[in-house]
């Protein structure tokens, strides 16, 4: 990811011509299905800086669109509301079977490619760690809670970011049934906020793997003095026993070609009575298809599962327990880092430019727009190993 490329700002048309050329009426019209005009003045109606922005979208589609925005051709001054509309009228869904016959090549080349190729298996596996993930602590330290949380938090009693990221760190611990003693696998550990909470409250023994170097150096920091490890690891590396195993966050980076090897390898890893809980982002229909431009930008080789992927893939060895659904709480969640990146952003824009600062606030408010449109769901489901543990009772 290069932080330090220039924003074309690409404004020579405003000295040649005395108006910009009208914008397409195939634009015009998809966008008039969610209520967004160009040039409008209401704040999730779109500004047009630069009319390269209408050949950027119908060549390119949401790649273009993304990439005009970073490159200053566009506004809008609510960007989240913007998305709100787009995807609650599914135009993400739309753009790309405009009759322009390379967009409906690229789809379908997409497509193909995650059908064909294991995206997430060898040294793929680890591609999201360097891109995404390393980028810099120093984002993730002024944008996240104390927690170094980066995940939905849960806000049914709670009206801060902090408060929301503990009370999830607590709702996973109680729906694990956490004891003394218990040794907890945390797959994907982040930065270590939930092995710091389930060793610290809980008195849990906890192994934390990450593919990401960044995140293995700081877990280890912020956990020093209790009985955690980080290691650098993926998960289908990993050997031993654990009584309860978690995974928050990180579902999204497996893919549909290893969902059944995935819960193969929690169901071998697990104890006989154990519990494990999945905590991941979900979409509403069941697809093979990662967003061009959050896949070069932002989450390489990112599927989000569907309800189906899941199901699917749990048979037969592991028992669904409970499934949670609190995708409207991603929302406020994004929003607030959102609030926190901006608000820092005078001491990072040392060391990252402009462009990254406007691709940093359209993932936020896409993300944003996506659960608020009810395109995303947040799930979290209890499994254990078939014939375990007929006892459990939901928490809430």
């Amino acid at each position: 990811m290069n932080h330090t490329s220039p924003i074309n700002h690409n404004l020579a048309y405003r000295t040649s011509h005395s108006a910009p050329p009208p914008a397409p009426k195939i634009l015009i019209d998809l966008l008039a299905k969610a209520d967004v005009r160009l040039n409008g003045n209401r704040p999730w109606d779109i500004q047009i800086h630069d009319p390269a922005t209408y050949h950027h979208i119908l060549s390119q589609g949401s790649l273009g669109f993304g990439e005009a925005y970073m490159d200053g051709l566009w506004d809008a001054a609510r960007l989240d509301q913007l998305f709100d509309r787009l995807l609650g009228a599914d135009i993400n869904r739309k753009i790309r079977f405009l009759p322009r016959l390379h967009l409906l090549f690229a789809s379908l080349a997409s497509i193909l490619q995650n059908r064909l190729i294991n995206r997430q298996a060898g040294l793929r596996a680890y591609e999201v760690g360097r891109r995404h993930y390393d980028i810099g602590n120093d984002i993730y330290q002024a944008m996240l809670d104390p927690t170094m949380s980066y995940s939905c938090g849960y806000w049914a009693e709670a009206d801060n970011l902090i408060d929301a990221q503990r009370a999830k760190l607590e709702l996973i611990c109680r729906k694990l049934d956490l004891q003394p003693g218990e040794r907890l696998l945390d797959i994907g550990c982040g930065w270590g906020g939930l092995a710091r909470h389930a060793a610290r409250y809980y008195g849990a023994e906890v192994l934390g793997i990450t593919i990401s170097r960044e995140q293995q150096r700081l877990a280890q920091e912020r956990c020093t003095g209790l009985p955690v490890e980080i290691v650098l690891r993926d998960y289908r590396e990993q050997q031993g026993h654990f009584d309860k195993i978690v995974s928050v966050g990180m579902f999204e980076h497996v893919g549909p070609k290893n969902y059944a090897s995935y819960f193969e390898t929690v169901r071998r890893l697990l104890a006989e009575d154990g519990l494990f809980l999945l905590h991941t982002i979900g979409d509403y229909e069941t697809g093979n298809y990662n967003d061009p431009w959050f896949d070069r930008y932002i989450f390489p080789n990112g599927i989000m599962p569907s309800a189906r992927h899941i199901a699917t893939a749990i048979e037969p060895d592991l028992i669904l327990h409970d499934w949670h659904n609190f995708g409207p709480d991603y929302d406020p969640t994004l929003m607030a880092w959102w609030e926190n990146f901006d608000a820092a952003w005078p001491e990072l824009r040392n060391s990252y430019d402009r462009r990254f600062y406007r691709m940093w606030k359209y993932y936020l408010h896409v993300c944003a727009g996506l659960f608020r449109s009810g395109q995303g769901q947040l799930w979290q489901l209890v499994l254990s190993r078939r014939g375990q543990r007929k006892d459990y009772r939901s928490v809430r």
